[in-house]
Order: structure tokens, then sequence, then C-alpha cells
């Protein structure tokens, strides 16, 4: 599979060739096919197309930003839920440690599955639920003694179900969120859009330089895109400190 670097480099070569490409066709063309007339009737069509780029490109953004964000706030979630678990079962009492132990090296592997790039071995999402099941089933194999033990235990479970409920709307996210579909027609209207730059502008030094940064730009706000689609890996992603931050508080 494409990585977004590749995907943004074949969107510059896209809209940068068809750029090119007008230009070379506007000299193959008759003249009686370059009026004024003609320029405005393309203009008026390109126009269009324009606007409905517009449009995806502000969806796109606005959809890959959400899908940072919500999955930023997850994983805060997700961390400040397993230390809620240690700090309740070091207040249950020292019966608690393989639980804690268990849960220590939960975290530990959830860091290694989710920043890969960051990790010294590979993790599998599955292997970090199967410890999570096993702190679950540790808990409740606890014995409460009063109402307090009791009430820490059914706390822990509660928060615990929170957990495992967060790790599966990571992992139904792992693939990231942007349509396809949208990218490739976001593509080719650009290219139609370019393309029409290239067929009216005169072939020379200044015209080409400006056309190949301005592909260069919207290569960019694509490859800005993918990049916030893919938040644990590439440029743009979300930091592990927190992650870090936490596991180095538990068993504490």
């Amino acid at each position: 599979m494409l990585s977004e670097l590749g995907i943004g480099v074949i969107v510059f070569a896209c809209v940068f060739g068809g750029a090119l490409g007008g230009t070379f066709i506007r000299e193959a063309l008759p003249k009686h096919h370059l009026t004024s007339e003609t320029e405005s009737a393309i203009k008026l069509g390109t126009g269009v197309i324009a606007t409905m780029s517009a449009l995806v490109v502000g969806l796109l953004l606005a959809s890959a930003k959400s899908s940072f964000d919500t999955r930023n706030a997850e994983l805060n979630e997700l961390w400040s839920n397993v230390i809620l678990i240690d700090h309740q079962l070091a207040h249950y009492g020292p019966e608690t440690r393989e639980a804690r132990d268990l849960l220590r090296r939960y975290a530990a592997l959830k860091i290694d599955a989710i920043w890969r790039s960051e990790a010294s071995q590979p993790v599998t999402d599955a292997s970090t639920w199967v410890l999570l099941e096993d702190v679950q089933d540790r808990l409740r194999a606890l014995a409460p003694q009063n109402d307090a033990q009791r009430w820490l235990k059914d706390k822990a479970l509660e928060v615990s179900s929170d957990v495992a409920r967060i790790r599966w709307l990571l992992r139904e996210q792992s693939e990231g969120t942007l349509p396809m579909p949208f990218l490739l027609f976001l593509v080719l209207w650009l290219t139609v859009i370019f393309m029409s730059f290239g067929l009216f502008a005169p072939r020379n030094t200044t015209v080409i330089v400006a056309l190949f940064v301005c592909s260069l730009s919207v290569a960019g706000a694509v490859f800005l895109i993918l990049e916030l689609d893919q938040p644990f890996a590439g440029l743009i992603r979300i930091s592990s400190a927190p992650a870090h931050d936490a596991l180095a508080d538990l068993g504490h």
C-alpha cells in the first residue's frame, strides 16, 4: 500500500502534469479554438469544478482533523483509566499485586502496538487483548473482605470495561476514515483545473514556476489530510509521551 508521501507525490505529478499538458495542448489547437469566448466558457466550467474541489478539500480536512482529535481524546481517556485502575487496586491491598503487574505489562504492550514505529519488537493488538482479559479475570477473582474493598473491586471492573470499549474503538478506527473515492475525484478535478490554467497561459519560465509552486501546494494539502487520517505514524502523529508517563506511574 502506498504511503502518504507516495500518494502526495502522485497527486503532484497528476496536477503539475495536467498543467504542463495544457500548455502543450494549447500549441496543438487551431487558433479559432483559443478565442476569448472559448476561454470564458472553459473558465466558467472550471469555476464550478474549483468550487466543488474547495468543498471537498474542506470536508476531507475537517473529517481528518476531527478523527485525529477523537483518537487523541480516546487515548487520553484510555491511559487515565489504566492509571485509575492501578490506583484502585493499590488501595485494595497487596493481594492485587499480580493484577497490577499484568496491567503494567498490558500498558507497555499497548504502547508498542499503537506506535509500531517506536516499538523495539512487533506487537499484535490481539496479544494486548489477552492481557487485558487476564487483568479482568484477576479482578473478578478477588474476594473482598469489607465494603471498601467491594467498592474498589466494582469500580476497577467498571473502569476496565471502559478500557476494553476504547480498545475496540481504536481498533475499528485503525484503518483511517478517509473515503478514497473522494480523494480520487478530488485529484481528477484538480488535474482538470490546472490543465485549464496551462491551456490559456503562455508557456514561459514564470508561468511554469508558478504552476509548479501551486501544484506543490495542492499536493501538500492532500498530504496533510492523509497525515491527519493516520495519527500514529508519519510526520503528524499523536505523541506517545502521555502514554509513557502513564506507564511510569503504574505500580507505584
